[in-house]
């Protein structure tokens, strides 16, 4: 197994271990869930750059990077979901959006055409990484600053928090838009 593989094995292998951080209320634990979501997150960027400079790209970094990727962000999002630091609905989005594009690629998979990150899937997934990484980093600082079960609309870090996820949702639905676009002919019905 090669370097970039091997880190995309280690981003798996992070994510149990931010999810435990993030839902168990031990000392610092969302110090422990930024680091080890900061360092998950990394080795996306890592794993890439070195598969490509060194020419290591594989079959096997094919299949799991970006499933890697997406169980990251959905395991983040869920579990900020479930403390209540962002909306529901944009969760809902996102993850429709994520699976809606698995779904198409898997489509025109069968085609023999493989759908490659474009710059709004990048860019939606690295502003969405930094979102979270800014949301975990504001409970921090202002660890009372979660929502209430009737949405605080109060609290600033709040407003802050559901910013940087709606952010991300008009990202992903314009990346999401984009994929659809490109790829339509292979799902038309009326072919």
């Amino acid at each position: 197994m090669n370097l970039p593989n091997k880190l995309t094995v280690l981003r798996v292998l992070l994510i149990p271990f931010f999810a435990v951080f993030v839902l168990l209320y031990i000392p610092y634990h969302w110090i422990w869930a930024l680091i080890v979501f900061a360092a998950a997150s990394i080795t996306d960027m890592l794993d890439g750059k070195i598969a490509r400079a060194q020419n290591l790209v594989t079959t096997f970094g094919k299949f799991l990077d970006p499933l890697a990727d997406k169980l990251l962000v959905m395991t983040a999002l869920i579990t900020l979901c479930f403390e209540r630091l962002i909306d529901p609905v944009a969760v809902i989005i996102i993850l429709s959006r994520e699976f809606m594009v698995t779904g198409l690629r898997l489509v025109v998979a069968n085609e023999g055409v493989v759908v490659a990150a474009g710059i709004w899937g990048k860019l939606k997934t690295a502003f969405t990484m930094v979102a979270l990484v800014a949301i975990m980093a504001l409970q921090i600082f202002f660890p009372d600053a979660k929502g209430s079960p009737d949405l605080n609309w109060n609290s600033t870090v709040f407003l802050v928090n559901e910013a940087l996820i709606w952010v991300s949702v008009v990202l992903t639905v314009i990346s999401g838009m984009k994929y659809l676009k490109g790829y339509w002919k292979y799902i038309d019905s009326s072919k």
